[in-house]
């Protein structure tokens, strides 16, 4: 990030901390309707147009590291393989053999040279080509092997980040990620290991999980001893990017014990990313891409929460740490923490964040919940919201579960009405 954007960006916290109305021109957001969160018409929708559309996270190269390593992967809800290839280079594909259906691969990871399916013994190679299949001679000479490779997935990557993404038409990650694709070279995520992947089951839809990591409204609130000393709500600072990413800055609140707030003066054990800018150092600097990753971004961790659905009114949250190499030392692993039975319980930040998510589902269930109305402080979840319906098709969605398209691209980066404002109550002043 350049110097003139981080100070702008300091300069708007002072502004948003002594506003005493959204911004001049900033659309009044209209309530969403409730069906969102409750209706199997829209789930089915997001199923079909948004999570077989998106750029997913994957793996980490660490989960594949060496040539002819492999991963099973299925949370998209489509039976994967993730494979290091022979030639060094990363795959997906359907794991779902030519022949008759059976999975190709049954250990959740391994490695091997060639992947066969347990079931008639046909074989690939690691780029997915079809090299055996026990006595072919019985399928006739009209039997072409060249056409029965395994079926593959669109896989790219971001530093030693896999994505995948079911559409065989998407636009390139690269294109996906937009601003944050630059905005994110200085986390080091060329460098980062895997530190920790954990996963846990929620009894909420998946948007009433996230959405809980899109605002700060209710850190005075949920967080008042974890997250509050580190977070001033007043002076965040929003911004709302292309295709439903967001970015949140929050500096820690003027009257902090800064010999407590550890992510600045008190560093850990393990290393710094020596290229993280000031604002990854000095803030609390969380991003949201599109459509399930939430992370704030320091100079010690890459630490994700990614949410994915496994039903209308269940969530599976992944929480991930990603630090430079620990050496000798304690692995790192921000969001989980011994269970006493030699497993791993959610940290005390995250049990905060979801301890209602069943509750609200329950709630959101009843002839009380009638439509969702949200602040300014709010904007990022609406801005998601008006994303998910041009994902899924604005002509697809029924107008009794649509958002309005109220948000228009004057509010979207690189546009933003705020600063203008800001520098004319300057000179007025």
């Amino acid at each position: 990030m350049d110097q003139q954007t981080v100070d702008t960006i300091k300069r708007l916290m002072e502004w948003e901390a002594a506003r005493d109305r959204p911004p001049e021109g900033f659309p009044s957001l209209p309530d969403m309707p409730a069906g969102r969160y409750t209706s199997q018409e829209y789930y089915d929708l997001e199923q079909q147009h948004i999570w077989k559309k998106s750029w997913l996270f994957a793996a980490h190269l660490d989960e594949v590291p060496e040539p002819g390593s492999f991963m099973q992967w299925d949370n998209a809800g489509q039976p994967l393989i993730i494979v290091h290839g022979m030639d060094g280079v990363v795959r997906a594909f359907y794991n779902t053999c030519r022949h008759r259906g059976a999975p190709v691969v049954t250990q959740q990871s391994g490695r091997a040279p060639r992947l066969m399916c347990g079931y008639h013994n046909w074989t690939y190679k690691t780029d997915g080509e079809l090299v055996g299949v026990p006595e072919s001679q019985d399928f006739g000479s009209s039997f072409d092997k060249s056409c029965r490779s395994l079926i593959g997935v669109r896989c790219e990557m971001f530093g030693k980040l896999i994505f995948v993404n079911l559409d065989e038409h998407a636009m390139s990650l690269r294109e996906w990620m937009g601003p944050l694709w630059d905005e994110w070279e200085e986390f080091g995520f060329d460098r980062v290991r895997l530190a920790a992947r954990q996963s846990f089951d929620l009894k909420c839809n998946w948007k009433v999980a996230m959405e809980a990591n899109m605002e700060v409204y209710h850190v005075p609130f949920i967080h008042p001893d974890t997250v509050a000393p580190l977070v001033d709500h007043k002076r965040n600072v929003n911004t709302m990017f292309p295709g439903g990413h967001a970015r949140m800055i929050a500096p820690a609140p003027k009257d902090t014990n800064r010999a407590h707030v550890r992510a600045i003066d008190n560093p850990p054990e393990w290393q710094s990313i020596e290229t993280v800018g000031e604002l990854g150092r000095t803030t609390t600097q969380s991003y949201t891409m599109f459509p399930n990753w939430v992370s704030p971004l320091s100079n010690f961790f890459i630490p994700p929460l990614i949410f994915w659905p496994t039903s209308l009114n269940t969530t599976r949250l992944e929480l991930i740490t990603m630090a430079l190499d620990w050496g000798d030392g304690p692995v790192p692993d921000l969001w989980t923490v011994p269970d006493g039975m030699g497993g791993r319980a959610m940290s005390p930040i995250i049990l905060e964040d979801t301890q209602f998510g069943e509750a609200i589902q329950k709630s959101m269930e009843s002839d009380g919940f009638k439509s969702v109305p949200l602040s300014y402080q709010e904007a990022r979840i609406y801005s998601f919201h008006q994303t998910c319906d041009k994902m899924i098709g604005l002509d697809r969605v029924p107008p009794h579960l649509a958002v309005k398209q109220v948000i228009g691209q004057e509010w979207v980066w690189p546009s933003d009405p705020r600063v203008a404002q800001m520098e004319q109550q300057v000179e007025a002043a």
